[in-house]
């Protein structure tokens, strides 16, 4: 049995799940999820929780069986608390700012990067080089980061460029000079 599959996933009060033709609907005060759960597996709704069951034991019904519980329990959590990633711009002159539905990033190029916001994330600046992107769908929040991150990446010699806020940067040495 999976050890994350076998868990109840709890759900909190104002959320509201719909199970029909295999798509599960999850409500709650953040926004609304939609997903196809695929059918290998089962699910049993309850007023205060739900937990998921395997049909067979099939290779990749065990491995689907850990997976939909912890997708179920993602969209759970981003439609009653959200998710958040924090990106860091380090390098001189780098820079962002929000402008409307477009974030401006100065990543040392000879143009802005305009980057778009997409529907469902909201992207906050402070101090020009610490960007938070939140929303309530996991998967978009971790796309849009890491779509920000690769206008940029950041290198390993001086460590300039866009990172995650818990990110750590192998560091390099630099050319030495001869003897």
């Amino acid at each position: 049995m999976s050890r994350i599959g076998k868990l109840p996933i709890e759900v909190i009060k104002g959320v509201k799940l719909d199970f029909t033709d295999s798509v599960l609907t999850v409500q709650g005060p953040k926004g609304k999820l939609s997903r196809q759960i695929m059918p290998c597996v089962s699910l049993n709704i309850s007023d205060t929780s739900v937990t998921v069951t395997r049909n067979d034991e099939n290779n990749a019904t065990r491995a689907a069986h850990g997976l939909t519980r912890t997708l179920i329990n993602n969209m759970v959590v981003g439609v009653t608390k959200g998710f958040q990633t924090d990106l860091e711009i380090n390098g001189v002159g780098y820079r962002a700012e929000v402008k409307g539905k477009e974030l401006v990033l100065s990543l040392g190029y000879s143009h802005p990067v305009n980057f778009s916001i997409p529907e469902g994330i909201v992207i906050e600046v402070d101090k020009m080089t610490k960007v938070s992107v939140k929303g309530y769908d996991k998967e978009l929040v971790g796309q849009t980061a890491a779509k920000i991150r690769s206008f940029r990446s950041p290198e390993p010699y001086k460590g300039k460029g866009i990172k995650y806020a818990d990110e750590t940067i192998l560091r390099k040495a630099g050319k030495t000079g001869k003897k």
